[in-house]
């Protein structure tokens, strides 16, 4: 029997493995209901500007000015992003694991993620991955060929 060679390095996606995924459109359909905002308007307006939002070629602001503030609203881009924020949860025996993994076979730990680089900074950091994680692959980070 041919010997294979062992396991040496973790990829893992950040939304839906290590957290909850970060922006998607079950948090986009909560932030809709709970800033009273037109759901069909909104995903129209974020699907136009999602791809360059999370590749790093508009900002934050940029993106709520396009999706959200395009008109007045009774709410802060600050209250808004709050609550972007707080959509992220972490699947804490799942990072649990990855940490054990990671010290008990010496594994290193690669994290993908396809987030804008406010919400994918905020996600590292709040959640401290990278107190585990060897390096991150995030689409607001990686330029492919031009």
């Amino acid at each position: 029997m041919k010997r294979r060679a062992p396991i040496t390095t973790l990829f893992l996606d950040v939304g839906g493995v290590l957290l909850t995924n970060g922006w998607d459109h079950h948090a986009r359909r909560r932030a809709a209901k709970h800033f009273k905002l037109d759901w069909d308007e909104m995903e129209e307006r974020h699907s136009l500007n999602f791809v360059i939002y999370e590749t790093d070629k508009l900002t934050l602001q940029e993106y709520l000015g396009w999706v959200v503030f395009y008109q007045p609203r009774p709410f802060t881009r600050a209250e808004f992003w709050r609550f972007m924020c707080a959509q992220s949860k972490p699947f804490v025996e799942m990072i649990q694991l990855v940490r054990r993994l990671k010290t008990k076979y010496g594994l290193k730990i690669i994290v993908l993620s396809n987030e804008a680089r406010e919400l994918n900074d905020y996600r590292v950091h709040k959640f401290k991955l990278d107190e585990f994680v060897d390096a991150f692959v995030s689409s607001c980070l990686v330029r492919g060929a031009s």
